[in-house]
């Protein structure tokens, strides 16, 4: 789940401008195919991206939502072939539903990340606005932790705790290819969204820089294309996060400030339908900034809060 980053939406970083098409199994690299699943949207891309790890015995990593017939399907694409794993990177809706079907299907366990878990307690009223929540029937068969293996016969993936976009987020690496699965982290298309209370913001940029001095040099995201040169990609990210918590300390700098206002401030043409999801990102900012101790929030942390310097 991720915020559009293209054409003045919302967040603008370059990317790579390949968009993969859904319905089609594709090998990306030996070794690696990849089937973008039919649910595309504001928040999902082309659709979220499913990929398959290995020949013959292999692992898939994020199934996707739960659609009527989607396993099927997935294993009609994989004809001769046994599931071994099914892999999940964290528990959005638009990403793990689907390994339930699946694995009642092939037997296949489900591993990787543990349930769903919110960062703080947080009472923010109406649901998070976005258009995948929280997967909150996800229970793993077996819980990764960092650096646990995942062992097939050709391939390798080890786990890489990576919270911040969701506090149970893991990315995969394959270090035999110098590749790593990045989940909804770090993707091409797009700026992660950070949304209080089942993301954190000094989580997610204490991921961006756990990532940073890794030897892969390709990622394959869960929506859009390949994240390639990533330490470089990783620098323009936090970049423009601290840009981003530059531009609200600014703002505040006038007065105190109402989270609508600053949204209003800082995403100027943004469509409807996606403020909400900037609403949180802001929120997500100023929460780590009121840690810092650097913005104060009258009455508390809240979407409705008045936010102002220390």
């Amino acid at each position: 789940m991720s915020r559009k980053r293209s054409g003045g939406k919302a967040d603008t970083l370059a990317f790579d401008p390949a968009r993969p098409e859904a319905g089609r199994l594709e090998e990306v690299v030996p070794g690696i195919r990849r089937l973008v699943l039919d649910n595309p949207g504001p928040f999902t891309c082309t659709g979220t991206c499913l990929y398959v790890v290995g020949r013959g015995d292999v692992a898939i990593i994020d199934p996707g939502p739960e659609m009527a017939g989607s396993a099927e399907r997935l294993l009609a694409l994989l004809p001769n072939e046994r599931v071994r794993h099914i892999v999940i990177t964290h528990t959005h809706r638009d990403h793990s539903p689907a390994a339930r079907p699946l694995h009642a299907l092939t037997g296949a366990p489900i591993i990787g990340c543990g349930p769903h878990r919110a960062a703080r307690d947080l009472e923010l009223g109406e649901r998070n606005p976005l258009d995948a929540s929280a997967d909150r029937d996800h229970k793993p068969h077996q819980l990764m932790r960092d650096g646990d293996e995942i062992i097939g016969s050709d391939y390798r993936l080890v786990a890489v705790e990576t919270p911040g976009h969701t506090m149970n987020h893991l990315a995969f690496a394959w270090p035999e290819k110098k590749t790593l699965f990045s989940g909804d982290h770090v993707m091409a298309w797009s700026t992660s969204i950070v949304a209080p209370p089942d993301g954190s913001m000094a989580a997610y940029m204490a991921s961006l820089e756990k990532l940073r001095g890794r030897d892969e040099t390709i990622y394959w995201p869960g929506h859009g294309g390949p994240v390639r040169e990533p330490e470089r990609y990783l620098r323009g990210i936090v970049g423009h996060r601290r840009m981003r918590e530059m531009s609200i300390l600014e703002h505040l700098k006038s007065g105190s400030q109402t989270i609508p206002a600053l949204v209003e401030l800082m995403y100027q043409g943004l469509q409807p339908a996606l403020k909400g999801a900037a609403a949180l990102s802001v929120f997500a900012h100023l929460e780590d900034l009121v840690g810092q101790d650097r913005v104060a929030a009258d009455g508390g942390l809240s979407l409705t809060a008045i936010y102002h310097l220390t």
